[in-house]
């Protein structure tokens, strides 16, 4: 893995700014078997030598493992082929071949591993330290000693090591969130972001300011959780305009999704209405996730306006609308709150369902 090394050297030494990358293509192939020796014990004062032909050596396997600290698949855009070693030939006085080294792809937490076709998922690395084999090394054959029989005494076959498999996979980064932030451009997501976390991601008054998911720590009443924000979504984003829906699958492992809405909008329902429809159109699944609605700059809002736009939300959105700002950060406590009731439901779901999964009578 010498791109990783140096990629997070000159990193480390602002030779290089770290690029977010979350889809990558691999190449991987692992190494073929040794062949079997054909060799017969020939030594001085020894008058019956016999076959002695060692085994060849296993090839080195492909795996994938989950690692903390990386947050990018920016390292697979300067190497996408990891091809093991090959075991040694056997060789004569009962001697195997070494075995081909092991090649180890280090992958952030989060990452889904998909075959050549881009739909089959072959694992979904969740936890640091989860090792998946991409590509099994193929086995070494049998030298002559193993093909001795009574009545085949001076056997003269072995066999060729198996072969190495060779495999096209995809990467593709799900960032690990237990709420995703979403709305459309503006709408202020970065900066409530930043208001209740640690992170500082770009904040300016132009659209798509937010070029790359964002990962936050958000802590209240003692607590802690992690919260994304994605670059904002348009009308067509499904179909591809503005930066498209390519970053919503980073808030499909979310528990809870805060639906942000810009208060200063001439028409906050079609707001509204634009992003209901693009979470619809890309997954069912994200769709029908918790949602919170707010109401963002309500500081820049006239009360009589500020009202009859959370009323008109309420009515389209069937639900509650919190008003908050993220620059004053006037309702941000409660509408965290909210969130982390949601987040508080959905690991007490997990931890349950993983206790009756490893329950055995």
């Amino acid at each position: 893995m010498a791109a990783q090394r140096v990629s997070r050297r000159l990193a480390k030494q602002g030779l290089l700014t770290m690029k977010f990358l979350d889809l990558a293509k691999v190449y991987v192939r692992s190494g073929g078997g040794g062949a079997g020796c054909v060799s017969f014990r020939r030594e001085k004062f020894i008058e019956f030598g016999g076959p002695d032909g060692g085994d060849g050596g296993k090839g080195g396997s492909v795996w994938a493992e989950a690692v903390d600290g990386l947050n990018t698949l920016i390292d697979f855009r300067y190497q996408q082929h990891f091809f093991a070693r090959s075991g040694q030939h056997g060789m004569g006085s009962q001697r195997t071949g070494k075995d081909g080294e092991d090649v180890v792809l280090k992958v952030p937490v989060g990452t889904e591993i998909l075959d050549e076709d881009g739909e089959t998922l072959i694992a979904d690395m969740t936890e640091v330290g989860q090792r998946v084999l991409l590509a099994r090394g193929g086995n070494g054959g049998w030298g002559n000693l193993h093909f001795k029989t009574s009545t085949n005494r001076a056997p003269s076959r072995a066999n060729p090591g198996q072969e190495g498999i060779e495999r096209t996979l995809w990467l593709r980064l799900k960032l690990i969130a237990d709420a995703g932030l979403v709305g459309l451009p503006n709408a202020g997501k970065s900066t409530f972001l930043a208001a209740v976390s640690n992170a500082r991601p770009k904040i300016a008054d132009y659209p798509f300011t937010t070029l790359h998911p964002n990962l936050g720590v958000v802590g209240v009443d003692g607590r802690e959780f992690v919260m994304a924000d994605i670059p904002g979504l348009i009308e067509g984003a499904s179909e591809g305009r503005g930066l498209g829906d390519q970053f919503l699958g980073h808030v499909e492992r979310c528990a809870v999704l805060l639906h942000l809405i810009d208060g200063l909008s001439e028409d906050v329902v079609a707001d509204w209405q634009t992003i209901d429809h693009e979470l619809a159109a890309y997954s069912e699944l994200l769709a029908e996730k918790p949602r919170i609605t707010a109401l963002n700059k309500a500081d820049a809002i006239p009360p009589e306006d500020l009202e009859a736009r959370r009323a008109a939300l309420e009515a389209a959105s069937g639900g509650p609308v919190a008003v908050i700002s993220g620059v004053a950060k006037s309702g941000v406590d409660t509408v965290l709150r909210a969130l982390l009731t949601e987040v508080d439901a959905a690991r007490g779901a997990a931890g349950e369902a993983e206790e009756q999964g490893s329950w055995q009578p």
